[in-house]
């Protein structure tokens, strides 16, 4: 996931009235600010200077160029002038790729005794974004809108952040989500329209049969398994009983084969997400756990019980987070702790939480699963980080996607939990558990999400926003009332769309 490939489109918008030494000056301005964009050392991918946008055949060119490039994330835009809105309807029409509408003007100050009806004219950022703004709002186009002067850190923060959404937006167009077998039978919320996510988010969500990686695992051999055992053993803390000539060591290089003939498939399907059900493995000797939380850690997505739709979104926030310090996770709401004041949620899975999460090395067990029926899996145990992060779920209302996320500060376990190896996280919601719990079971949120540290809401709210999808944030202001009428105009809104 290297976004140094990515590229930003800057068009800065002017027109043909003003002269040829006006327009030389915007476009002298524009590659000033693009050169020293690509200074940043927060921004991933480069900022790319296009011609001035002057005329609407030069607008659309740019846009149908964008939409053929296959580096093109996303297009920032900026009226350096005024910017007549109609020369940008066309191009607006067809264009396929996430807008961020930049609100500044390249002097921060007036200079107050020299200021004349030139410097008036040429630097007129205040009314032209807002004729450019009218024409988006006309047109009910999503695009993200940032106002302040272009070298202010919170601006290029805000800037970062929808950049990471785009590049996110942008490999969601490219990848497949690798299912193997079904949902698990039975189960509401890990259902959903593939067809519809295709169309708004690009994800290519197909099914494999667990044949073909039983065929694949059974032809790794013994040699290959044993390498990735030692760099597992490099890696993370192994029990005794997994080291070289232990008792449990066969356990471990089953999901070491699993990894090997997993990763080949997701490279020759060209996907970015996986999941698995713990009903459909005939053929492997153990559900996949060890095995999918390494694949995680490498960056792809992961949801349990055939939940593609939060595998893609694990894929998501791992794009977006690239680089970033903190983690990315599949994670499962499991259990409460409802002492006085002391309200937590234990957050874990069966076997399958990403280590980029853990707040010391992960140590290698081996112990019994009550569920699936298959030998004994290898996994990762490990307790989170404590610091803030954030939850974020995708679900299917029949008649929009809708994305949930509730922000939450990760806290240190005190408490041993020896009868209990598996990874986990211990967290307090915002605004409090009650109030969350209700909050996110009136949005209709499923008990699996996506856990990370290294994001926070704005990132998928911003990459919400690029899909066409439905937002909806907990935080500390949240209160579940309030929000049960939100909802209900939120249904109206979307249902005279």
């Amino acid at each position: 996931m290297d976004l140094e490939n990515c590229e930003y489109w800057f068009i800065a918008g002017s027109q043909d009235l003003y002269g040829e030494e006006t327009l030389k000056q915007v476009a002298s301005h524009a590659a000033i600010m693009t050169d020293d964009f690509n200074n940043e050392p927060s921004f991933p991918g480069r900022i790319i200077l296009k011609p001035t946008a002057k005329s609407p055949s030069i607008i659309r060119g740019l846009f149908e160029e964008a939409n053929a490039s296959s580096s093109c994330a996303g297009i920032i835009t900026w009226m350096h002038t005024f910017s007549p809105s109609k020369m940008w309807i066309q191009a607006l029409a067809v264009n396929r790729k996430p807008v961020l509408h930049l609100h500044t003007q390249f002097n921060r100050d007036i200079p107050w005794a020299s200021i004349d009806m030139d410097f008036m004219n040429l630097n007129q950022s205040a009314h032209g974004d807002r004729e450019h703004g009218y024409i988006h709002t006309r047109m009910k186009l999503p695009r993200k809108v940032i106002a302040g002067y272009w070298q202010d850190k919170e601006l290029r923060r805000r800037m970062g952040v929808w950049m990471r959404a785009a590049a996110a937006k942008q490999d969601g167009m490219n990848k497949t989500v690798l299912r193997l077998g079904d949902n698990m039978r039975e189960v509401a919320v890990t259902e959903g329209d593939k067809v519809e996510a295709q169309i708004k988010m690009g994800w290519q969500v197909n099914t494999w049969g667990i044949g073909e990686l039983a065929q694949r695992y059974a032809q790794v051999t013994a040699a290959k398994a044993e390498e990735f055992a030692e760099e597992y053993e490099n890696t993370y803390e192994l029990a005794a009983e997994l080291k070289q000539n232990g008792s449990a060591r066969c356990a471990m290089l089953e999901q070491a084969k699993i990894e090997i003939a997993l990763k080949e498939m997701l490279e020759a399907e060209n996907a970015g997400a996986f999941t698995t059900t713990f009903q459909d493995l005939h053929g492997l000797p153990q559900l996949p756990g060890l095995a999918a939380q390494r694949l995680m850690e490498q960056g792809y997505g992961f949801g349990a019980e055939g939940d593609w739709k939060q595998s893609m979104l694990t894929r998501c926030a791992k794009v977006m987070a690239a680089g970033l310090e903190g983690g990315v996770s599949f994670m499962e709401d499991y259990t409460y702790h409802l002492e006085k004041g002391r309200e937590a949620a234990l957050g874990a899975h069966m076997l399958e939480i990403c280590p980029s999460i853990a707040e010391k090395k992960p140590r290698i067990e081996v112990h019994p699963l009550s569920i699936g029926g298959k030998n004994d899996p290898a996994r990762m145990v490990f307790n989170a980080k404590a610091g803030p992060a954030v939850l974020a779920t995708l679900v299917d209302l029949g008649s929009r996607f809708r994305m949930i996320v509730n922000e939450i500060e990760t806290i240190k376990i005190e408490n041993e939990m020896p009868l209990l190896p598996v990874a986990r996280a211990l967290w307090k919601p915002y605004p409090n558990l009650t109030d969350s719990a209700e909050a996110w079971i009136l949005c209709g949120g499923t008990h699996h999400s996506v856990y990370t540290s290294a994001l926070d809401a704005e990132y998928f709210r911003d990459w919400a926003q690029m899909c066409g999808i439905e937002f909806v944030l907990i935080d500390g202001s949240t209160r579940p009332n309030r929000l049960q009428d939100e909802l209900r105009w939120s249904d109206a809104y979307y249902s005279h769309r």
